[in-house]
């Protein structure tokens, strides 16, 4: 890393790093399509979305100034236009409101997803898709999308009622997954549903009191696997409107995780697909 890309910042007040005030208690989601990335994992994602042609662009970074020297070669990735500021732990700390362990920090940028008919249409003719229904925890979010990008779901889709996943905490959780898979977020739930039948999509609702256990599902070329919010599920509607599936588990025991039960349905739908190796 050239040393003069490197701009040191002394004054936690710098308007030059003002996004990065405060993170905690404030968010750039929604802003413009601007978020706050964190730590090394979700910085890489960054600069490999960066330097590509689709919808993520860094704007600019922010790190502990000793994380540089081991961050060289991943720093080196981001085009000159991307300026590169440091600054000491107390520094950094006193920007971001609480200690910043990890000591990476970045801008970045999202142009506004996809129309979900759009999105829908341009899915291969075999496609396996993850959809989320009133999920409102950001942790549920990220491990929504972690899940998709470990398991080969095409795209992510959301209705108007879940959290925006470029929000700080979901994004980190997803370990940038966020910026790689395609998602829309739009759309009631039975709207969304309905696209998707349209487009044959075979709808999949998973709750526990579904009528088929997940590993007994004989999927076909194009899947959908709906996820509901933790304790009130999927509405009564929808799961009567598509099929419906559970997940195995002990008796008496409540239902799982959101983040675990999509891992565990994605798994054996893409497995049985024929999608992993």
């Amino acid at each position: 890393m050239e040393p003069d890309r490197l701009i040191e910042i002394t004054d936690p007040g710098d308007v030059r790093i003002a996004e990065f005030t405060s993170i905690r208690e404030r968010d750039l989601t929604g802003r413009h399509g601007q978020f706050v990335a964190e730590g090394t994992v979700v910085l890489s994602m960054l600069a490999r979305a960066h330097a590509g042609a689709g919808p993520v662009k860094a704007e600019k970074l922010l790190l502990l100034k000793n994380r540089v020297a081991g961050l060289s070669d991943l720093l080196a990735q981001f085009s000159s236009d991307v300026p590169i500021y440091v600054a000491e732990a107390s520094v950094l700390d006193a920007i971001a409101g609480f200690h910043l362990h990890r000591g990476v920090l970045a801008l970045g940028s999202r142009a506004a997803p996809p129309d979900l008919i759009n999105l829908i249409g341009s899915l291969p003719e075999r496609s396996l898709v993850l959809v989320g229904c009133g999920i409102s925890n950001h942790d549920n979010i990220g491990s929504l999308f972690r899940n998709a990008a470990g398991f080969t779901a095409d795209a992510v889709l959301l209705d108007e009622t879940c959290c925006d996943p470029l929000y700080r905490k979901a994004l980190r959780v997803s370990v940038g997954s966020v910026l790689s898979v395609p998602y829309a977020r739009q759309g009631g739930a039975e709207e969304v549903l309905g696209a998707l039948a349209e487009a044959g999509f075979e709808i999949w609702a998973l709750s526990p009191s579904g009528t088929v256990e997940i590993g007994a599902i004989a999927p076909g070329r194009r899947v959908a696997l709906v996820m509901g919010t933790e304790g009130e599920g999927l509405p009564p509607a929808i799961l009567d409107r598509f099929h419906s599936a559970r997940i195995a588990q002990a008796p008496g025991l409540d239902s799982l995780n959101v983040g675990t039960a999509s891992g565990i349905a994605l798994y054996s739908i893409a497995r049985a697909m024929g999608r992993l190796g």
